[in-house]
């Protein structure tokens, strides 16, 4: 595993559990908006793996779990083995994801290997490239959306919000794509230190306008909220 960043403790990532953060180095898109811009260009100090684990054997029983997000952790081909030697010291684990890698979260989905799963859906499926910075397999999405709903495994789907790339109708359209899904939610873009700059004084929409999007998607999921 490539890790470039360790959080030693968190009270909002992993929804009701106090955790860890491990984020992964490299990310196979481009979001303009992306917050973690030195894992995605690879210029984050690296930190052994040897080294996380050792620290989180310091916390067992005291942390209830792991948070792995990146970057794009599905693709390290170690990930899976990396997960199961967190759940051998007792920690739940959740994992973040942009779901280009159907495979890896089969194989995760059917062994059960994590207790949370959330996915970021960047566009609707119909114009899925416009806001990554990469041509990207659209079908692998959707059969990652796919897994996710018929699986077992609690989950959410979320969308990070920025205005010039994102109408009311694009994220309207987004709750049609994921029809059925049991957590939605919307992210209101934040401009601080981003892989584009050219994005620094772009803005996401206001609350009373998160609110009317919001009630035209709950018609799609089962809870949409807004962070």
């Amino acid at each position: 595993m490539r890790i470039g960043g360790l959080q030693r403790c968190s009270l909002i990532d992993f929804p009701g559990q106090v955790a860890a953060i491990i984020f992964t180095i490299g990310c196979n898109f481009r979001c303009p908006y992306c917050h973690n811009p030195e894992l995605v260009d690879e210029t984050a100090d690296e930190i052994p793996a040897i080294e996380v684990l050792a620290f989180l054997r310091t916390r067992i029983g005291k942390l209830d779990g792991v948070t792995i997000t990146g970057g794009e952790p599905t693709m390290h081909d170690d990930l899976i083995p990396f997960i199961k030697e967190i759940k051998e010291m007792g920690f739940k684990v959740k994992l973040d994801s942009n779901g280009t890698n159907p495979a890896m979260l089969k194989e995760i989905e059917n062994d059960r290997l994590v207790d949370y799963l959330a996915m970021d859906i960047k566009a609707p499926f119909s114009n899925y490239a416009s806001g990554i910075g990469r041509p990207v397999d659209v079908n692998k999405i959707k059969e990652s959306v796919r897994l996710i709903m018929t699986g077992s495994i609690p989950y959410e789907f979320r969308t990070t919000v920025v205005k010039a790339l994102l109408s009311p109708e694009d994220i309207i359209n987004i709750g049609k794509d994921i029809r059925g899904a049991k957590k939605y939610y919307l992210q209101k873009f934040v401009s601080n230190k981003i892989l584009n700059p050219g994005f620094v004084k772009k803005t996401t929409y206001t609350d009373e306008e998160f609110e009317v999007i919001q009630a035209s998607i709950s018609e799609y999921v089962e809870e949409c909220g807004i962070r």
